[in-house]
């Protein structure tokens, strides 16, 4: 296994005026990356933000049923894409990488007692969307487009896996 720590870096998230989510996502990404790196000097530093869209609208974390209610049954039969900035800071050289890997899902038709029974057992109000697809939120979904499976819960993992053997990081060594 890979040594690692996980450390909430405490940044202001709020959008920048005109700022599309693609821009915010990859710019948040930097930015945690950036305050970790403060307290690791030689170290690579991942930082990771997503941001779920249906249509051109932002799908933030419900918070509550109502809104998961909501959410839900805005996303059923519909997609919703999902952009995940990624961010890998080498503290040693300075050296930054970033991208924002895409991601779509498709919603199956849902009824009110699909949602409502998933939520009384998910509680997914802390996910983006309503939804918990490492849960039983996968089975509200119908199909999948994209290149890396692994960004539909927040973390990249075949890109990321590039940016380390780019800054000579051997996963096997």
């Amino acid at each position: 296994m890979v040594p690692f720590e996980v450390a909430s870096p405490n940044i202001d998230e709020t959008p920048k005026p005109g700022e599309s989510p693609i821009t915010l996502v990859e710019r948040l990404a930097i930015e945690k990356a950036r305050e970790v790196a403060k307290a690791y000097p030689n170290a690579l530093v991942i930082g990771s933000d997503q941001v779920a869209l249906h249509g051109n609208e932002i799908v933030g974390k419900p918070h509550d049923h109502e809104h998961a209610v909501e959410q839900l049954k805005q996303a059923s039969g519909n997609r919703i894409s999902l952009y995940t900035g990624l961010a890998l800071i080498n503290t040693l050289t300075g050296a930054v990488q970033s991208e924002v890997v895409p991601f779509t899902t498709h919603f199956k038709v849902l009824s009110d007692r699909t949602i409502e029974r998933y939520l009384q057992k998910e509680q997914p109000y802390n996910c983006a969307g309503s939804l918990k697809s490492e849960g039983l939120g996968i089975a509200l979904l119908e199909r999948f487009e994209g290149d890396d499976p692994s960004a539909l819960i927040g973390l990249p993992l075949i890109r990321l896996i590039a940016m380390l053997e780019f800054e000579g990081f051997d996963l096997f060594a």
